[in-house]
C-alpha cells in the first residue's frame, strides 16, 4: 500500500496540493526579496529547491516517486518555512507537529536506505525487530545533527549581522524536539515502513550502478 492509497486522494489532487504549496513558497521568496527580508527569501528558496528533488530524480534517473510521498515531502518543508514566519513563537504545539511530520519523513528515508543495503549485499541481514531500533537511532542522530545546524546557523547569522533562517529557543525546546522526533520514528517503525517500500528498489539500483562504475 502506498501513501497515496492511504490519503484517499487521486494523483492529480496530490499534485495540485503540491504545486499550490510550491507556489506559496515561491511567493515567499519574491516577497522576501522585494521587502529585503533576505532570511525569509533564503529560507523559502532553499525549501522550494528541496521540493523539486522528486522531479530531478524522475528526469535524471527515471524514478517516479509516489505522489503521496512527494506531497509529504512538500508539506514537511512548507510547515517549517511557515513556522519561521511566526507560528513557532505563537503556538507551542506547532513545533511539535513539524518535528513529528519531518521525523516521519526522515525515518522513512532511513528505513529505505537500510533495506536497500540489505538487498544489495548478502552480508547484511538485519532482523526485523532491529530495523525498528535502526529507524529510531537514525532519526535521533539526524535530530542531533539538525540541532547543531540550527546553533551554527544562528551563530553565523549573528556574526554576519543578518537574520537567521532558523531559531533556537533553548534546552527545553531541544528536549521537546527530540521527544517528537522519537514519536515520528515510532510511527514509521510500527505502522509506516510499507509506505516507503517503493523507494527501496531505486536506491538498490543506484548502489548497483555505483558498484559497476
Amino acid at each position: 500500500m502506498t501513501l497515496s492509497d492511504t490519503l484517499g486522494l487521486s494523483d492529480s489532487q496530490e499534485r495540485l496540493f503540491t504545486r499550490s504549496l510550491q507556489f506559496a513558497l515561491g511567493s515567499l521568496v519574491v516577497y522576501g526579496l522585494v521587502t529585503l527580508q533576505l532570511a525569509m527569501a533564503a529560507n523559502a528558496g532553499l525549501a522550494l529547491t528541496v521540493t523539486f528533488l522528486p522531479a530531478v530524480l524522475r528526469r535524471e534517473y527515471g524514478y517516479s516517486m509516489d505522489a503521496g510521498l512527494v506531497l509529504l515531502i512538500t508539506i514537511a518543508i512548507f510547515l517549517h518555512v511557515l513556522g519561521s514566519l511566526g507560528p513557532y513563537r505563537w503556538f507551542s504545539w506547532y513545533d511539535e507537529v513539524t518535528h513529528t511530520v519531518s521525523s516521519i519523513l526522515v525515518a522513512g528515508i532511513g528505513y529505505a536506505v537500510l533495506r536497500a543495503f540489505e538487498r544489495h549485499s548478502d552480508e547484511i541481514d538485519v532482523p526485523s525487530e532491529f530495523r525498528a531500533v535502526f529507524i529510531l537511532v537514525f532519526v535521533l542522530a539526524f535530530g542531533v545533527i539538525w540541532e547543531v545546524f540550527e546553533f551554527g546557523a544562528v551563530w553565523l547569522s549573528q556574526i554576519l549581522g543578518i537574520g537567521s533562517p532558523v531559531r533556537v529557543f533553548g534546552i527545553d525546546d531541544i528536549v521537546t524536539d527530540m521527544v517528537f522526533n522519537t514519536v515520528g520514528a515510532v510511527i514509521v517503525a510500527i505502522w509506516g515502513t510499507g509506505y516507503f517500500a517503493d523507494f527501496v528498489p531505486f536506491l538498490r539500483r543506484r548502489l548497483r550502478s555505483s558498484d559497476d562504475e
